[in-house]
């Protein structure tokens, strides 16, 4: 049994050096040993070698107490801390019942895991003054080598911003490990470009361009945002009655010789470029300003249309001059990414606790693997152009915190 378990540990080592960012996790047949060394904060499916008419898990404590894990057929196994986890696994059946006892062994990982993100799984961004700009579009490059480039951007401390675009624009990433949930702390944190202006000091308002979080525990192990469920991370606005919940925009490609409608100031180029409607009845433009001359719908993009899906907030950006010169954007409460100063460290981290359903029903999730941005409002604010989420870095608080 002992040489069964080295050799376990081998092949555990061997696949997270092979299988670099994809970090596709093993899965377990159950049933042919009674001991596994797993590393932390990796989700690990077990899969029992017999079917029966109902299963159950349980942690069995030394002191003969148990605790249920699941009553699913297969098991998803993940924790954050080291030592002996002892798990017992029941077929409920009346005619082929099975127990079998096992213990986990969690060891610390053979490579240590970094605190920031380590892929970047998808990038679609809503047309925007930014778009094409950052990452910066070259002739040839694809959905993939602009996914590339993100990732190369925010990867790590790279700290190279990225936008979002317009209302539903996103990015999805993850870590070189499962982010755990751990309660009653914040889990992660996502920086962007936010800043506070030095005029109205009473209100915590400037640049802020809040982005909604999604997040995802990838229960099916493959390392991709395919079937996996998404749930949101319910911020200060989410339950407020002037947020809409399932709204949609589509964007459409603008004619590259179309006629072009300035506004008086010269500081709007196109007041009419980007044509978008909507689901709840509304259709306006992105504007094109003077300070970006490149195209604002992403380029590596064939589709002539664009469509995005989530939860709208209102608008958070009020014209102080009264004459179009000088615009706030005020912050939300908290639970936002682009939200508030980088400073500004409780405001800027996420606590996985905050998920809901589609319903806004809480669920309880081990961690996540998968987190997705996107900008969560649609407004334009004059000259200063559309309101678009920025993200330069993403960090898993709990290692940090043993750095």
């Amino acid at each position: 049994m002992r040489n069964a378990c080295v050799f376990i540990l081998i092949l555990l080592s061997m696949s997270f050096l092979l299988g670099g960012c994809e970090r596709k996790t093993p899965i377990l047949s159950l049933g042919l040993d009674e001991q596994y060394y797993l590393p932390r904060m990796q989700a690990y499916r077990f899969v029992p070698g017999y079917t029966g008419e109902a299963y159950r898990w349980t942690l069995v404590f030394l002191d003969g107490r148990d605790s249920l894990l699941s009553e699913e057929q297969s098991y998803t196994f993940v924790q954050k801390e080291e030592g002996t986890y002892s798990v017992r696994f029941e077929i409920l059946d009346p005619v082929n019942s099975y127990t079998h006892d096992f213990k986990i062994e969690v060891v610390h990982e053979v490579v240590e895991y970094s605190p920031y993100i380590s892929r970047v799984l998808e990038y679609r961004p809503a047309p925007g003054q930014f778009v094409n700009e950052i990452p910066l579009y070259e002739d040839g490059d694809t959905e993939e080598t602009i996914r590339s480039k993100v990732e190369e951007n925010i990867s790590g401390k790279n700290d190279v911003m990225i936008t979002l675009g317009g209302f539903g624009g996103y990015v999805t990433f993850g870590f070189d490990h499962t982010v755990i949930n751990v309660k009653e702390k914040r889990d992660f944190s996502i920086l962007g470009n936010a800043f506070y202006s030095l005029v109205d000091v009473g209100r915590k308002g400037g640049s802020c361009e809040p982005g909604i979080v999604l997040v995802a525990f990838d229960w099916n192990q493959n390392g991709l945002p395919d079937d996996d469920e998404w749930f949101e991370l319910a911020g200060s606005e989410y339950h407020k009655p002037e947020t809409i919940k399932n709204y949609e925009i589509t964007y459409f490609c603008p004619d590259p010789d179309k006629k072009l409608f300035p506004d008086e100031t010269g500081q709007l180029t196109d007041t009419a470029y980007i044509r978008w409607t909507d689901n709840q009845g509304e259709t306006g433009y992105t504007e094109k300003n003077k300070f970006h001359v490149q195209a604002y719908y992403p380029k590596w993009v064939k589709e002539d249309q664009l469509t995005f899906r989530g939860t709208r907030l209102k608008k958070n950006a009020e014209d102080v001059s009264d004459m179009g010169t000088y615009w706030v954007q005020y912050a939300y409460d908290w639970g936002y990414v682009d939200n508030h100063p980088n400073d500004s460290t409780s405001l800027i981290s996420f606590d996985i606790d905050w998920a809901v359903d589609s319903t806004g029903k809480s669920v309880e999730l081990p961690g996540v693997d998968l987190i997705r941005v996107y900008t969560g409002v649609n407004q334009t604010c004059g000259w200063i152009g559309e309101t678009s989420t920025e993200i330069i870095r993403a960090e898993d608080l709990h290692l940090l915190e043993e750095k």
